[in-house]
């Protein structure tokens, strides 16, 4: 049976692979986009990643402005929308606090009272690291009291992105259980490439990494042998974000899409190499002093690495008990974390080396 689904985000990553899936089970999908005139480019993309084109259709808004910018004709439209998926958000470091909330809890803030408004469910990305308690507590968020956290200090502790997503998260709950709507959110590790294509945008944080082998830029593994940076696969990720959206049971709930089988650092970069011919770095260098280095500027640039995505590496481990029973009961396949590496790099290595030196 076709469904109306509403998307933001969907010129994004997951985002691309989610409308791709969505269409070719069959369902209607409407993205919200500030450039509607792009919607052809989007189209071919959609189409590329296998999905059916014919059912993907633009709506002109923005995150950033009341109502998500859209016209009244529009969200008239939109009423018929039984899903509405959120993915959108802005990503980059050194985001300010500002920046950051504009879109990513602003827009996420007017995304669920739309959901609310026309009673539709709302499927959210969040993050694993709102799975990490302690450190939540550690950077100074009770997960119990949310509205205590002083949230400016947050930011100055995790940077803007980090920051947005984790404020974006409770105020979203706050917003869902003060209308009554209906939420299922679903909490992502950092996302690998398509488990048999390697397809990934250049600016995703595992391209950068895989980029920066590449170029010779990672002379230490970041961390120590229990460090690790927990992945999931863009293809099975968006087939979980799609059954929860499904399955009435997932009203009200949360899943973690997290990979336990993903590496530690050091044999994850020796995964990546395996197919481009690299060495790997044979030495480790502490979290803390990487954060130090990185401090100064000159530094970062040369090795173009940021301090704030430091605190996705970490030697936390997640009960996934809950995602297999989920996936059990679903079908779906967990795909080989190591092989969508080696695809991943070897994507990356392929099509976004040239991007990433142009940018």
């Amino acid at each position: 049976m076709s469904v109306e689904c509403f998307v933001t985000g969907g010129t994004g990553f997951i985002g691309q692979h989610l409308l791709a899936h969505l269409s070719a089970q069959g369902h209607s999908i409407r993205v919200l986009m500030r450039r509607p005139e792009r919607l052809p480019a989007l189209q071919e993309q959609v189409r590329s990643l296998g999905g059916n084109a014919a059912r993907v259709f633009a709506v002109a808004g923005d995150l950033e402005r009341e109502n998500l910018g859209m016209s009244h004709a529009d969200r008239e439209v939109l009423k018929q929308a039984r899903i509405v998926f959120h993915l959108g958000a802005q990503f980059a470091w050194g985001l300010s606090l500002e920046q950051a909330r504009a879109v990513n809890v602003e827009g996420a803030r007017r995304v669920a009272l739309l959901a609310c408004g026309q009673k539709s469910r709302l499927v959210m990305i969040g993050g694993y690291m709102l799975k990490n308690h302690e450190h939540l507590r550690r950077i100074g968020i009770d997960p119990g009291r949310p509205a205590s956290t002083d949230w400016p200090a947050v930011y100055r502790r995790v940077g803007g992105y980090e920051g947005s997503k984790l404020e974006a998260y409770f105020a979203t709950l706050a917003v869902m259980s003060a209308q009554g709507g209906e939420i299922t959110v679903v909490h992502p590790a950092t996302v690998c490439g398509h488990s048999r294509t390697g397809h990934i945008l250049s600016a995703q944080p595992l391209a950068e990494l895989i980029r920066n082998l590449v170029q010779g830029k990672l002379a230490a593994v970041p961390g120590t042998t229990e460090h690790w940076l927990p992945l999931v696969t863009v293809d099975h990720l968006v087939e979980l974000v799609a059954a929860c959206a499904f399955d009435p049971a997932m009203a009200g709930q949360e899943l973690l899409a997290l990979d336990e089988q993903t590496p530690n650092l050091r044999e994850l970069l020796a995964q990546v190499a395996q197919p481009l011919g690299l060495k790997t770095p044979k030495h480790h260098i502490s979290l803390r002093l990487l954060k130090l280095l990185l401090s100064i500027p000159l530094v970062a640039r040369l090795l173009n690495a940021n301090a704030e995505s430091l605190d996705f590496i970490q030697a936390t481990r997640f009960d996934t008990g809950a995602l297999e029973q989920f996936a059990n009961r679903h079908a779906i396949t967990k795909p080989d974390i190591r092989q969508a590496l080696q695809h991943t790099a070897t994507f990356v290595n392929s099509y976004c080396i040239g991007e990433g030196r142009a940018r």
